[in-house]
């Protein structure tokens, strides 16, 4: 009798072996990772590295690195909070670069983590809203596994439909662009050139005493002959990509 189970078991082990192997050479393996087209490596995450412009708490502009990776997963959004203030602002820019990506590239944006650093030891001076536009723009190259040009930066906010918002320091964020190589910016419309209120000084002698005013008078200067870049305003986020090949 012994024998006789021994031998059911073995059979029954065998022909379930060979259902198996039958069923799965028709049905393929179930894909994961990317899935739209556009995308060569289906498995793996894809990291963008590019840089943004900022005025710090003197008035001066700089360059710093932004780094978006996409990864496959669930739709959460990731910063790196050692190097980022977790602002109101700033999260809502991602949370609205993350939407405007997803409407561009067709991709569904659930299905993968989207991890923010900001490479500074001075993060704070980024502020969230008028990153906007470069997060979104890091965005859709990081889903689309794409890069996008290096000689290229973008300053303004970012809005739900695509558009993108004025933001102020256009002039000291041109010369910071100038600054890391960029040879073109890509600033909002209408700001492609900046307003601003300059000091003149005069001064009169009397005797032995010099008697200076200084008056402020409007100044209207080109941001593009100012500070030697190539300016572009644009309106939305697409023309934006089309500048940075995407």
């Amino acid at each position: 009798m012994k024998k006789k189970r021994d031998a059911r078991v073995y059979w029954t082990i065998l022909v379930a072996f060979l259902i198996g192997f039958v069923a799965g050479s028709f049905y393929p393996q179930s894909q994961t990772g990317f899935v739209t087209q556009n995308i060569s490596n289906t498995s793996g995450r894809f990291k963008v590295d590019m840089y943004i412009p900022a005025v710090d708490e003197n008035g001066n502009g700089i360059a710093t690195m932004l780094e978006v990776q996409a990864a496959p997963g669930n739709g959460r959004i990731l910063t790196n909070i050692d190097k980022l203030l977790f602002w109101v602002d700033t999260q809502y820019s991602m949370q609205v670069a993350k939407q405007v990506a997803e409407n561009i590239t067709g991709i569904n944006a659930d299905k993968f983590d989207l991890v923010y650093t900001i490479k500074t030891n001075n993060a704070t001076i980024v502020g969230g809203p008028s990153a906007g536009a470069a997060l979104t723009i890091a965005t859709i190259a990081a889903l689309e596994h794409k890069e996008p040009r290096k000689d290229v930066m973008i300053t303004g906010t970012i809005n739900g439909d695509g558009s993108i918002g004025k933001v102020g320091g256009v002039l000291e964020k041109a010369r910071a662009a100038k600054s890391v190589g960029a040879d073109l910016f890509l600033v909002p419309y209408e700001q492609s050139s900046d307003t601003f209120l300059a000091p003149v000084e005069n001064c009169t002698k009397t005797d032995n005493f010099v008697f200076c005013q200084t008056r402020y008078l409007q100044k209207t200067v080109d941001i593009g002959n100012e500070t030697n870049i190539t300016v572009k305003e644009v309106e939305n986020i697409r023309q934006a990509a089309n500048y940075f090949n995407l």
